[in-house]
């Protein structure tokens, strides 16, 4: 698991290889030689107006396929273990990834996760939380089109014991004493879970304790035994490849009838109407299967290059967010509204996004002078004094080479966090130093090792302060990376 679940620059490098845009260039030219001009005001859209449809649906979509597609790899097993579990029970991660773990990028070693996905669209499911003493903890539950619906946990609702019920759409009923109702939009929701653990053996063994007493059962078992029926997993599945490879390389038709599939027990909302009727014209009609007939044979000529012609908008959408410094970020994740083209951009570069108020996640992209991070130099960040990032749970900057994973080095150090003792200049300021090679004994405290080629550095800011100096308002900005000269 990790907070940035695909890793933005693997996506974006792989967007802006010259196939996509010579996808795009095909398309429109297509569109335009191919256009017929027709008398017939009963006719099909034309092709130009197909494909706007489509690319639309395809964004649309894009995050309910992408969290389906991921379930299904995270509960293809037959017995819950620490990265997979059948759908309804949890996952529980026991340690921080290891440093050649490449299941995932951008790994998090800040938390143990506790995940569980459920389909909530028979019956609602009762999840129990035990007491969490003064541990930070977070529970977002996402819908099916990656909203976070709601999030317990120590900001929101506290670290007493608590019960609550997931219900799906439609649900009426009547809750047992005590236990909180959360409504969700769809059938498909992800509990992603994360406890703060410091790493070592002891605090490993404290948060095991915590995860062990997580339940969860469908309301029919509430105050019932309960033993969760053994998973049945599908050989065929390909495990291997990352989630969104797989949804980025799907043909169009392939993608459209998966995407019917999943409305069905994932309904649009009623904010959704004029996105329904798009997909309508294409034949893409909740509750209905794919009917791809919708489609003149010319529109299926075309229609082909929808899903590049969809990546390359997301592309273009993703390196406009917002960058301060160097440092790539946003804070409009896990709440979109209609804004269906940042939910398709969030899901592609950090499927499972938090709410800004529970976590912020700056990227390092360049350094202060704009010019690509490269570990053959040596670099400094610098935090005058108390301006470390402003947080109420707690901070750490993570440190990734070019495909977004932890970087093997002699000191086995993959962050610098707020849980760190660091080594302060006269002015009370500090200086990180980043770079392959050790600074010098008494500065690798402050020392977080690169590789020596290009990298990426990741901030997470967990509960940010809301009041300045704070990140959701711009008040606080993430220092520039520096070269040393």
């Amino acid at each position: 698991m990790s907070d940035q679940r695909f890793g933005c620059e693997t996506w974006i490098r792989k967007r802006q290889g010259g196939s996509i845009f010579a996808a795009v260039f095909l398309a429109i030219s297509f569109s335009v030689g191919c256009q017929r001009p027709s008398n017939d005001s009963t006719q099909k859209p034309g092709v130009e107006q197909a494909v706007s449809d489509a690319v639309d649906a395809y964004i649309y979509g894009y995050p309910l396929v992408t969290m389906d597609m991921t379930r299904k790899v995270y509960s293809n097993t037959a017995t819950a273990t620490d990265s997979r579990a059948p759908m309804g029970q949890f996952i529980r991660m026991r340690t921080y990834p290891a440093v050649d773990d490449h299941t995932v990028t951008a790994p998090n070693a800040d938390t143990l996760y506790t995940v569980l996905w459920l389909d909530v669209s028979k019956e609602p499911w009762v999840i129990s939380v035990p007491d969490m003493g003064t541990r930070y903890y977070m529970l977002p539950l996402l819908d099916g089109w990656t909203e976070v619906l709601e999030s317990p946990g120590t900001r929101t609702t506290g670290d007493k014991a608590q019960k609550f019920a997931i219900t799906g759409p439609g649900w009426t009923g009547t809750l047992p004493p005590g236990v909180a109702e959360y409504k969700s939009a769809t059938g498909l929701v992800w509990m992603l879970g994360r406890i703060y653990c410091t790493g070592t053996a002891a605090d490993y063994q404290a948060v095991h304790a915590l995860q062990d007493k997580f339940s969860a059962v469908p309301l029919s078992y509430y105050g019932k035994a309960f033993t969760p029926l053994p998973g049945e997993p599908d050989a065929s599945l390909d495990a291997k490849t990352p989630t969104r490879n797989q949804v980025d390389s799907m043909g169009v038709s392939d993608y459209f009838e998966y995407l019917a599939r999943l409305l069905k027990i994932n309904p649009p909302t009623a904010a959704d109407g004029p996105i329904v009727a798009k997909m309508a014209r294409i034949g893409v009609v909740p509750g209905q299967d794919f009917d791809g007939s919708k489609l003149g044979t010319f529109d299926k000529e075309a229609i082909k290059v929808v899903p590049k012609l969809a990546q390359a908008k997301m592309l273009e959408h993703l390196l406009k967010l917002p960058q301060v410094n160097g440092w790539l970020f946003t804070t409009e994740a896990g709440s979109y509204g209609t804004d269906y083209l940042q939910r398709a951009v969030i899901a592609a570069i950090g499927l499972g996004a938090n709410l800004p108020k529970d976590a912020v996640y700056p990227m390092g992209r360049k350094d202060g002078s704009g010019d690509e991070l490269n570990g053959s130099k040596k670099y400094t960040m610098h935090f005058d004094k108390g301006e470390f990032p402003p947080v109420k749970g707690f901070w750490s900057l993570t440190m990734y080479d070019k495909d977004m994973f932890f970087v093997p080095n002699q000191i086995n150090r993959y962050t610098l966090s707020s849980r760190n003792k660091f080594v302060t200049n006269t002015d009370g300021s500090v200086d990180f130093y980043l770079q392959a090679d050790s600074p010098g004994k008494n500065k690798d405290a402050n020392w977080l090792p690169t590789p020596k080629a290009k990298f990426t550095p990741m901030l997470r800011l967990y509960w940010p302060s809301e009041t300045p100096p704070s990140m959701i308002d711009g008040t606080w900005k993430p220092p520039a990376i520096k070269e040393v000269q």
